[in-house]
């Protein structure tokens, strides 16, 4: 007889509650605020040069050639920070617009060029676990499938541990993420790149923004919990 444990179901539920309801903070922030064009008439390839120049970092801008995961398309690539080649990239619907939305977002990238070329220790800390975070999500769940089949706690055990890097770096996220959102803000303001008005659009699409990060992170550890508890059955 198939069986659901009604614990799992719980934690699946709240995951996908928190999931869906920070998709729809964001892409409603964006939606609204792609539509309202900034007073400086620059693209958003020219605030993140502006606010490079004016931070003195050295990187490369380019546009993704995709979508913006704001603007809910969701397919690979979107804006982002590669610390590996130091490139900022922007999606075409951030890169060449002139939207309070692409100000805030081009600001925010910017802002993880700025943490990186500062040493900013989260971030750093963040890079190192990359690739460990991204081989415990391939697998943890995997061996914590075949420790349950083979009934060996050692599986378990290895696939909760690989997990539980994924949630460290979920966790890590975070303040980096509110991080970059919070240098965005100061920059567009020093720089005189937005009205009060318009920083208060660009506030509300990066706070959206920063629940899906949260979202994440809670999801992660909600599930780590289930993990850990449900291994000493």
């Amino acid at each position: 007889m198939f069986y659901i444990d009604p614990s799992y179901l719980i934690v699946m539920l709240v995951s996908l509650a928190l999931s869906l309801f920070a998709s729809s903070k964001v892409k409603s922030a964006f939606k609204k605020y792609k539509q309202v064009p900034a007073h400086g008439g620059l693209t958003g390839a020219e605030v993140a040069k502006r606010i490079m120049d004016y931070a003195g970092i050295r990187c490369d801008l380019e546009p993704t050639g995709k979508k913006s995961f704001f603007g809910g398309d969701g397919e690979g690539l979107d804006d982002h920070y590669d610390p590996k080649t130091k490139t900022v990239r922007l999606s075409p619907q951030v890169y060449g617009a002139r939207s309070v939305a692409a100000y805030g977002i081009a600001a925010h990238e910017v802002g993880h060029a700025i943490q990186h070329a500062q040493g900013y220790k989260l971030l750093e800390f963040r890079n190192t676990i990359a690739p460990a975070a991204q081989l415990g999500s391939n697998f943890s769940y995997w061996l914590i499938l075949i420790g349950f089949v083979l009934n060996s706690l050692s599986f378990i055990k290895i696939g909760i541990i690989f997990f539980a890097v994924v949630v460290v770096f979920q966790l890590i996220t975070v303040p980096v993420e509110f991080d970059a959102s919070k240098r965005a803000k100061k920059l567009l303001s020093e720089l005189g790149l937005v009205h009060q008005a318009e920083a208060d659009g660009v506030a509300a699409v990066l706070n959206a923004a920063a629940l899906t990060y949260v979202a994440a992170a809670a999801t992660a550890v909600l599930n780590l919990i289930y993990l850990i508890l449900r291994s000493r059955r």
